[in-house]
């Protein structure tokens, strides 16, 4: 699943230790969801939302994500 959470991230100075240190995961979470390899509970997408001042929508590509899901289903 697409985030903005490494674009988020560095905009806000942090390192991937420190933002995992912020909403309770292993900075190895944080590496997996910046290469797309993870998709965050929802509990965790809330506390980054919090973290960063958005919405969960905005922060995890919703929109988007809805968007190439839908058309992967649309072509089987």
């Amino acid at each position: 699943m697409k985030t903005k959470v490494k674009e988020l991230r560095l905009a806000a100075g942090l390192t991937q230790q420190q933002l995992a240190n912020l909403v309770r995961v292993s900075s190895r979470t944080i590496i997996s969801l910046e290469k797309e390899q993870y998709s965050p509970s929802l509990m965790l997408a809330y506390r980054l939302a919090q973290v960063f001042h958005t919405t969960v929508e905005d922060l995890c590509c919703l929109e988007e994500n809805k968007r190439l899901e839908d058309e992967q289903f649309e072509s089987l």
